[in-house]
Parts: structure tokens; C-alpha cells; sequence
């Protein structure tokens, strides 16, 4: 009866209103307790038994409480979940299934039933699932957390774990796709030019099977220099629209993760009927283009043709051959085929005139090192090698750069849209703090010169002067991102007004589009198909997105496993920061590459003495300004926990 009564209704309606309620999200921690973080901020604490109603991650409107000076919260609607679709280990306990999700905050067994065709009685203490959440406590008439299993990802010994996981936690292709061995040429009344006589030649790793480009390079007078860039033509066999180009498509690249690549177009194609091969006739598109002395670039064309590379050679001997001429000493190596010496002696030239332009009138980046798994059969990482940009990676980056630059202006031109590389630089609405910031290291800057790339480029030399780490790495903050665009459009980062890549067809749809268009422009086709909107450039910039992520989680789970044995020889590791937060640093740690955490608990004895400004990125201990970041320190690593693939450091 008195839940009938609208008086009572209304109290309960004015008891809610008067209530002070937050809404923000969930962040758990491994001690059982939590925070609910607004977006204005604000922290506030969420207590064990409240945090049994939510996981992190989940965003909630909660019932603020107030006792004395300690305020805390408790989750009372759900607005939006923090799982969904979710990775994690089957656990079984008194014959029920459960499932733990993957994830280093959340760390509770969640019931589960089983997809109707996955047998439950074949699942196993440890095996990784992928499943979604069916039922939440915060939800109406659900009276706990439920899942549902829909996929075995792999036994929870299996060696693959570290691939099969990262994949399908990213949603991405365990595998390379499948397709038929009959791939017929299509050339659409495309006619090619017989340049089978020409010496083209490859430069690539050692281990490299999907080769996509070959050069061919001449000395001319007046210290200029002609260069023929020829890339493999996948869409000579793949048409527009047909199964494997529709693939490639939802692909959009081909992932590349240590001991491990899941390729973008079926392996006969990618690895062989498109690898540039020595001394096998290939479909090509090719661009003949001029470099002045001054580096500049001149004439260009593109045509389709035939070639036959005649030297298939690798990093380490056109560096070794090229240093050792600089160095006034016999080359261990010379290049035995037609015209060879001559060739990357040229080569080397035009990368030199072309280097000195890029640094006066673009932007050049420092040289940073691969670092090369060594992994056995079973996926057990042998050993981490530091791998040196040398010259022969500089000399066919150049060369890359050039024939971009090249597509970007064909495109821009004569079709007026493709896919281009675009980088903001300065993001528009940071661009107010960037400014402020830069005054504040007496460094004049307007709104202006983060929109016009000479400009750009001007205050960009400026701040390289400097040599500053810190300065760059808290500029690094005010940056936009770079992303897949349809219209032409500046690329900041590299400091040139449009730049479109078409190189890599065999690995990047986006390549294999521009492929298509630059077909268009050679057939002199009167209308260009707008094959390149917005949800194209979006999907790719995605998929870019993801495959850089999978492979960050693969090599973060083999640096775990291959530094466990750092923790107990507590061995001593320069770090670079890379990061200040609130709970402390991160370094990166040139010796191979992995990235850990320091705690600000271990930077001092008495972490009240520890003022962090993650904002500025500066750490004080007491009075004394202690961490910047870009500094550079030694770091012992106390922990290597494979449950989370996260190393932990301290200051050696």
C-alpha cells in the first residue's frame, strides 16, 4: 500500500535530488579498492564492498558520501560498461565456469556459460577465451556479473599464447588469407613498358620474402643524379572489389610481430607472383625522377612496365661497401652485378644531396634502432638484437621519400584526392598551451606558425638547436597525430606540404588504392573513381592503429619473459624517460628496447617527499628537482609479471 502512495513516492523522488551524486569512470587496483575518476578530474575513493558492483573501466553515476573530511562514493547506475567484448582464462571451481578477464585491474572470476558450439566440458583450467558480458549488478534486474564464452583463443600452455592472445584481443587475423593459385593478369588496357633490361636492383633484410622495391640509379652531369623507383604491382592480379581485394581491404596491412607475420594478401601473392625476386619478370608501376645536386626533385614521370631485378642485396653490405669507401679502406663486398658499383655509388650521392635538402628545407628525425627478436621453434626468445640505422636503411628511405613526394603531386594534380599522410602537427585545440608553453621557454611562437608548415619548419630548426629532451618531449604532448586523409594535406611531422605513399602495395591497402589511381592518370580515364572517403581513410587509420598496438603487447610479453632472469642479477640498465604520471615514470631502455615502470614509491624512502607534476613532466625530491623528462638514468628491474606483461624498475 505505502508503495502506492505518491506522497511517499515523492519523498523518495526529493531524497534522491537532494542527493549529491558524481558520475565519472571506474579505476580499479589490485588492493580491492578503487576511484571513480570524473571528467572534470576529481578523484574519489571507492570502498571494497562497493567495488563488487563494478569493474574498471565501467562508467557510472554514484551516491557521493561525505564523513567528516573523507570523501568516497558508491556506484549506483551504470551508464556505460567498461567490458564488452573482453579477453580472459577460464577458472573452474566446484564444476562451475568462470572466466578472469585479461586485464591488470580487474582481477575477479566472473560466471559464465558457454556459446552453444563450444562444448564446456572441453575447457580447461587456464585456457584463453574470448567472451562478452551478458549480465552487470548496476543493470536492472540483473543480480550479478555474467559472460558468455564464444571462442578458445588457445590452451593456456600452448607456445603460441603471446600471438593468438594479442590478435584476438585486437580483433585482428590469426593467419594469413587463403586463396587459389590461379592469378591471371588484369590490365585493364593498361600497357606496360618492357624495362626488363634495365638493372634494377633490391635492397632489403637479409630474411625479407614480400620484397616491393627496386632501383635503378644513375650519376648525370652537374652532380645530378635519375632514379627509377619500381614497386610491385599487386593490383595487376588483385581486381577492384573481388574476394582477395575485399580482404585486403578489412586487412588494410599486413602485420608484422616478432617471429610472426600475418600478411595482407594471400602468401603466393605477397611472397612471391608481386616479391620483386632477382632474375624474375615483374608487373611494376614505375617512376623515373630527376635529383638536382641541390637535392632537389625535378622531372618526373610514372609508367607501368616489366622489370627483372638483377641483384637482390641486403642492409648490411651496400653499409658495409659505402663506409668503407668513405673510410679510404678495401670493401670487403662489392656489388658483382651490371653497373653495381657504379649504381650505389650514385645511390649514395643522391641520398646525400637529398638528406642535405630534407634538413634544410623539410624536417629530418635522429635515427632510432630496430631491435630484432631471436625467438626458437616453440616462440622462446633467444636473444634481442640492437639492430643500427645504418647507411643502405638511409639510402632506400630517401629513395622512398622521394618517389612519395612524387605520388603526392601526381595525385594532387591530376586527380585531387587518393590516400595521403597527413600530420597536424600542433593540434589545433592545444594550440593556445603550446604557446603559452614555449614563452615560457623564452621561445616566441604564434598560433600561426602551427598551421603554416614553412613556418613550422622554421621554429621547428629552432627548437632542434636547442637540444633540449625535455623541451621536445613536452612538446611531443601538444602534437596531433598523423592520420590517413582523402585530400591533400601538410604532413608536419616530416615538414612537407603532402605526402602519399605508394611503396608498399604488397603490405598497405592504402597503397594499393593510390596504385589504382596512379592506373587511372597513365589510361588518361576522364572521371577518377572516388574509391577513397571518408570511411576508408577512417578504417585504415584504424587498422594502422591496431597493428601498432598488437605489436607493442607481443614484444612487452616477450620482454617479460626474456628479462626474468635480469630481476634476480639484478643488472643495471640505462633508461631513457619517456613518461612522468601521478604514480611515477616509464623508461625505455635503449639496450633492447623494452619500456618499465618505476613507482614513485621507489624513488624515495619517504614518498611524501616525492612531489610529481605529471603536467609539466618534472619529479621534485623535497627542494631539488630530480627527473625530467628525456633524462636519462639507471634502473635495476625488481619485477617482470607476465600476469600483466609489465616490467618494474627501480633508480639503481
Amino acid at each position: 500500500m505505502l508503495s502506492n502512495n505518491s506522497q511517499l513516492a515523492q519523498l523518495k523522488q526529493n531524497i534522491r535530488e537532494k542527493t549529491p551524486r558524481v558520475t565519472g569512470v571506474i579505476k580499479g587496483t589490485d588492493k580491492g579498492y578503487g576511484f571513480l575518476e570524473t571528467d572534470d578530474g576529481q578523484s574519489f575513493f571507492v570502498p571494497p564492498p562497493a567495488m563488487k558492483q563494478v569493474v574498471h573501466g565501467d562508467r557510472v553515476e554514484a551516491v557521493l558520501n561525505e564523513e567528516k573530511e573523507r570523501k568516497s562514493v558508491e556506484p549506483e547506475s551504470l551508464i556505460e560498461a567498461g567490458l564488452g567484448r573482453f579477453i580472459g582464462r577460464v577458472k573452474k571451481r566446484d564444476g562451475r565456469l568462470s572466466v578472469v578477464p585479461d586485464h591488470p585491474s580487474i582481477n575477479i572470476a566472473l560466471r559464465a556459460r558457454t556459446h552453444r558450439n563450444i562444448e564446456e566440458n572441453t575447457l580447461n583450467e587456464g585456457d584463453w577465451v574470448v567472451a562478452h558480458l551478458l549480465r552487470h549488478p548496476l543493470r536492472e534486474n540483473d543480480r550479478g556479473f555474467f559472460v558468455q564464452v564464444d571462442d578458445v583463443i588457445a590452451e593456456g600452455a600452448h607456445p603460441s599464447v603471446p600471438w593468438r592472445v594479442t590478435l584476438a584481443r585486437h580483433a585482428l587475423e590469426q593467419a594469413s588469407p587463403e586463396a587459389g593459385n590461379d592469378w591471371p593478369l588484369h590490365e585493364e588496357g593498361l600497357e606496360r613498358t618492357d624495362l626488363t633490361d634495365v638493372a634494377f636492383f633490391t635492397i632489403d633484410n637479409a630474411t625479407t620474402t614480400d620484397m616491393d622495391d627496386a632501383l635503378s640509379v644513375e650519376a648525370l652531369d652537374d652532380g645530378r643524379f635519375r632514379m627509377k623507383v619500381a614497386i610491385a604491382d599487386p593490383t595487376a592480379y588483385v581486381e577492384q572489389g573481388d574476394r582477395v581485394d575485399q580482404e585486403a581491404r578489412q586487412r588494410a596491412f599486413t602485420v608484422y610481430l616478432p617471429g610472426q607475420n600475418v600478411t595482407m594478401l594471400p602468401e603466393p601473392l605477397a611472397d612471391d607472383l608481386c616479391s620483386l625476386k632477382q632474375d624474375e619478370d615483374r608487373p611494376a608501376l614505375v617512376c623515373t625522377l630527376e635529383v638536382g645536386a641541390d637535392g632537389v626533385i625535378g622531372e618526373y614521370h610514372f609508367e607501368a612496365a616489366t622489370v627483372r631485378s638483377k641483384a637482390r642485396l641486403n642492409y648490411e653490405q651496400v653499409s658495409d661497401y659505402i663506409e668503407a669507401l668513405e673510410a679510404g679502406t678495401t670493401p670487403s663486398w662489392t656489388p658483382d652485378f651490371e653497373q653495381g658499383e657504379a649504381q650505389i655509388k650514385a645511390l649514395a650521392g643522391l641520398t646525400k644531396a637529398r638528406q642535405t635538402w630534407r634538413q634544410q628545407h623539410a624536417l629530418v628525425f635522429g635515427d632510432r634502432p630496430d631491435y630484432v627478436f631471436k625467438l626458437d621453434e616453440t616462440g622462446n626468445v633467444l636473444d634481442i638484437v640492437t639492430e643500427e640505422r645504418r647507411v643502405g636503411h638511409r639510402m632506400v628511405e630517401e629513395a622512398m621519400i622521394a618517389a612519395n613526394v612524387c605520388c603526392a603531386k601526381l595525385l594532387g594534380e591530376h586527380v585531387g584526392h587518393g590516400i595521403f599522410n597527413v600530420h597536424q602537427g600542433i593540434a589545433t585545440e592545444k594550440a593556445e598551451q603550446a604557446q603559452a608553453f614555449l614563452a615560457s621557454q623564452s621561445v616566441e611562437a604564434t598560433p600561426e606558425q602551427f598551421n603554416n608548415i614553412a613556418q613550422w619548419r622554421a621554429l621547428r630548426h629552432q627548437l632542434d638547436e636547442r637540444k633540449d629532451a625535455w623541451l621536445d618531449a613536452r612538446l611531443r604532448r601538444f602534437q596531433g597525430y598523423s592520420v590517413m586523409q582523402s585530400e591533400p594535406g601538410p604532413h608536419f611531422g616530416m615538414g612537407l606540404p603532402a605526402y602519399a605513399t605508394w611503396t608498399s602495395p604488397i603490405r598497405k591497402y592504402g597503397d594499393m588504392i593510390n596504385h589504382r589511381l596512379i592506373k587511372q592518370v597513365l589510361r588518361g580515364d576522364a572521371e577518377h573513381d572516388k574509391a577513397t572517403d571518408v570511411s576508408v581513410t577512417d578504417h585504415l587509420s584504424d587498422r594502422r592503429r591496431l597493428n601498432r598496438m598488437a605489436e607493442r603487447d607481443v614484444k612487452d610479453w616477450l620482454y617479460v619473459r626474456y628479462l626474468t632472469d635480469a630481476v634476480t642479477s639484478e643488472t643495471v640498465f640505462e633508461g631513457e624517460i619517456v613518461d612522468i604520471r601521478r604514480g611515477g615514470l616509464r623508461v625505455r631502455l635503449p639496450a633492447n628496447g623494452a619500456s618499465a615502470f618505476v613507482p614513485a614509491s621507489m624513488l624515495h624512502t619517504d614518498r611524501d617527499a616525492v612531489a610529481i607534476d605529471d603536467k609539466e613532466g618534472l619529479i621534485n625530491i623535497g627542494d631539488e628537482l630530480r627527473y625530467r623528462l628525456g633524462d636519462v638514468l639507471n634502473v635495476v628491474l625488481i619485477e617482470a609479471r607476465e600476469e600483466t606483461r609489465s616490467l618494474v624498475a627501480r633508480p639503481a
